[in-house]
Parts: C-alpha cells; sequence; structure tokens
C-alpha cells in the first residue's frame, strides 16, 4: 500500500465549530445583497455577476476534473471522485436559480442589449448570437447541459456503489466521451455571453480558454483543500494517501503554467495586432488601480504559484499548501473583478461591500447544498474496479488464482 501522506495530515480535526458558517454567510450575504438590490440595482447587478461567475468556476471546473478522470481510466483520483461530482452537480438547479437575477437585469448589465445593431458594426457582426432571445436561450442550454452530463455520472457512480457492475464504468465514459464535446462548447459560450459581452465589440478566440484555465486552477486548489479536511476528519482517511495529493499539487502546478501560457498569448497576440478593437479592452485595464489588479494577477496568479510548486515536497506540506489555496481563491476573484469591473468602474477597482454580500450569499448557499448532498451518499466509491490500483493494493483475479493451484502440483 502507497506510503502514508504526511503526518499533519493524520491529526484529527474537529469541525463542528465550522457547521454554523454557511448558515451565517447564507442568511448575513442574503440581507446585505437583497438591501444592495433596493439601494444601487445597477451595482447589484454587476456584483452578482461577478460573484456568479466566481462560483460557476468550481462547478465547470470540478465537473472537467470528473470526465478527464473517466476518460483517462485513472485510478489515482477514485478517491476524490465522490466530492467532485457534488460540486459538478452544483450547476444544475442551484447555479440556474443563482442566475436569474443575472437575467432579470441583464438590460442593464449588457449594454448591447439596448444598441441598434443597424448602427453598429461590431454588434451586428455577432448576429444573431447577440440578440435577447439567443442570450437567454444560451443560458438555457448551458445549464441543461451542465446538469445532464453532472447528474448522469453522479447517477452512475453511486449506482457502481450499489452493483459494482461494469455497465455503470462503462456508461460513465461513453456520458464523458460525450459530455467533454459539449463541455468544452457550453464553457466556451457562456464565458463570451456572460462575461466578455459586457464590452461586445472586443474579440479574443482564447477567452473561453482562458475561462476554463482558471476555472480547473481554482477547483483543484480547492479539491486539495476538501481532500484535506475529509482525510483528517476520517471519512476518506482509508483511500487518500500521498500520492493523491502529490497529483493534485501536479495538476495545481500545470493548471498554473496552462493559465499563464493562454493569459500571456491573448495579450501578446492582440497587442502585437494592434488593432483599435481588440486592444481597448487591455488600454482599459491600464487605467486606474486596474494596472495594479493587472500586475497582482501577474504575480500573484503565476509567478507566486509557479515558484512554490516548482518543489516537489511541498506538494505535500500544508503550510504551504493551504495557504496557497486560499491565495487561489483571491487570485480567481481579482481575475473576475478584471474582467468585470472596468464595465461599471473603468477608472479603477472598487471593492464594493454589494461584492462581498452577494459573495457570501452564494458561497452560503452552495455549501449548504454540497455539504446536504456529501452527507447524504458514501464519501467515496464503494466498488470502482480501479480503487485498489489506487491505492496501489494488488488484487489477483480470478485467472491467477486458478493457475496457482496446478502450478503447485
Amino acid at each position: 500500500m502507497s506510503s502514508p501522506a504526511p503526518s499533519q495530515n493524520d491529526a484529527p480535526l474537529d469541525l463542528s465549530r465550522w457547521r454554523i458558517l454557511p448558515n451565517i454567510l447564507l442568511i448575513v450575504g442574503g440581507l446585505l445583497s437583497l438591501l444592495g438590490a433596493y439601494l444601487d440595482t445597477k451595482q447589484f447587478g454587476f456584483s452578482w455577476l461577478q460573484a456568479f461567475m466566481f462560483c460557476l468556476s468550481f462547478s465547470v471546473g470540478a465537473l472537467f476534473l470528473v470526465i478527464a478522470h473517466h476518460l483517462f481510466d485513472a485510478s489515482w483520483s477514485v478517491g476524490i471522485r465522490r466530492f467532485l461530482e457534488h460540486i459538478a452537480c452544483l450547476s444544475f438547479p442551484w447555479l440556474a436559480i443563482l442566475f436569474i437575477p443575472i437575467a432579470l437585469l441583464a438590460p442593464k448589465i449588457y449594454s448591447w442589449m439596448s444598441a441598434n445593431p443597424h448602427l453598429d458594426h461590431a454588434l451586428h457582426a455577432k448576429l444573431p448570437l447577440f440578440t435577447k432571445p439567443a442570450f437567454y436561450l444560451v443560458a438555457a442550454i448551458c445549464f441543461v447541459i451542465w446538469g445532464l452530463i453532472s447528474s448522469r455520472l453522479r447517477y452512475w457512480s453511486l449506482q457502481q456503489d450499489k452493483t459494482g457492475a461494469a455497465e455503470c464504468t462503462y456508461k460513465m465514459r461513453v456520458v464523458s466521451c460525450i459530455g467533454v464535446v459539449l463541455y468544452a462548447l457550453t464553457v466556451t459560450i457562456a464565458a463570451i455571453m456572460w462575461m466578455k459581452a459586457l464590452m461586445y465589440e472586443w474579440f479574443s478566440t482564447m477567452y473561453g480558454v482562458y475561462y476554463f484555465a482558471g476555472s480547473v486552477w481554482v477547483t483543484l486548489a480547492t479539491a486539495y483543500v476538501i481532500a484535506v479536511i475529509l482525510k483528517r476528519n476520517g471519512m476518506l482517511k482509508s483511500v487518500l494517501f500521498e500520492k493523491q495529493f502529490y497529483f493534485i499539487g501536479s495538476l495545481l502546478f500545470a493548471f498554473t503554467v496552462f493559465y499563464a501560457y493562454v493569459t500571456f498569448f491573448q495579450y501578446f497576440i492582440i497587442w502585437n495586432a494592434n488593432m483599435p478593437e481588440e486592444t481597448f479592452w487591455y488600454v482599459l485595464r491600464e487605467k486606474g488601480s486596474w494596472w495594479g489588479i493587472g500586475m497582482v494577477i501577474i504575480f500573484g496568479h503565476f509567478l507566486l504559484p509557479f515558484l512554490l510548486l516548482l518543489r516537489i515536497d511541498w506538494k505535500l506540506k500544508l503550510c504551504v499548501m493551504l495557504p496557497l489555496a486560499i491565495w487561489a481563491w483571491a487570485m480567481h476573484y481579482a481575475d473576475m473583478a478584471f474582467n468585470i469591473g472596468p464595465s461599471l468602474h473603468p477608472n479603477g477597482f472598487v471593492l464594493h461591500w454589494i461584492d462581498i454580500a452577494c459573495l457570501m450569499f452564494m458561497v452560503g448557499l452552495l455549501s449548504k447544498v454540497f455539504l446536504k448532498n456529501f452527507l447524504a451518499h458514501p464519501p467515496f466509491p464503494q466498488r470502482d474496479p480501479r480503487m485498489a490500483e489506487g491505492l496501489d493494493v494488488y488484487v489477483p483475479s480470478s485467472t491467477d488464482i486458478s493457475i496457482a493451484p496446478s502450478r503447485a502440483k
């Protein structure tokens, strides 16, 4: 069997004092969000969108990790698959419900909805996608597809717990094969319609990949924290060992580099082409304190995690990885603000109290739903055929057992 993870991962963890936290976030954030919607509807719309895109990242990031697990027939990630399935299932119906305020306030958030496509060449070139019916239709399609993929994967995973049948494994692979294509299309179009469309004149062919890379990056950091917590409270102690934490850290390192690659080349290609309808997006983000936020993202989103994750042993040190995970949440939120904020505050970054209220409400609600789903089912797959391999346990096949006696004779 694999050598156990570092000793600090095995210390008992009392979570009773934290159980009330989601309720506090939900109630306080909800009341403040309602107040913000009453006092400043436009600011509330942008704050809600910013918090929504931040929270959506965890769901689509987890969905990709589950799909990748089945496509690559991975064994090491069996132990963390179940809680990733629950995070992925937050997309429908819960995130779809949280999208309703954006749908209602869309005319106040997106300037293109009040523009005349016959007088605006940039908008006319994007017809029929940038129309009100298409906006709502795209949203419905995205949530339905995410809901179908995530729910089917979790359904067959739970069926596997009951029967252990090979059919369940095959079904999850088929869903993942079809789902990865639909996933790529829907995440791309969602990022374009909900974030890039805030400045609809702008062109970028890498924007969907940009959002995808950041989403998986922050989800991996979150998966590391959840895995540590569940191991230390005993729920995943028997299935998580040193290599699982090392592989999560390695993937986090890989997506740190991938995110930087996508971000840099989006900037490099646009700036090198020097076309006004493309460069204005970055010119605006060099004004006021947005320049500082850009520097924070460059050094905090890439350079700091890159340097910390270069060392192999640091991927297993909680004193490094847990602060890094918290830092990743802050950096991803800064990234969402960098993309959304300049549309409302072009002269500099503003952290409004409504921003914090909306984020508190969504995090509280989604945390409660996640915990409810997680506690309602086994904490890890019970009969996955790859579990033994993931734990480095050799299980002799029936053929080995039948041949062994004949060799003994």
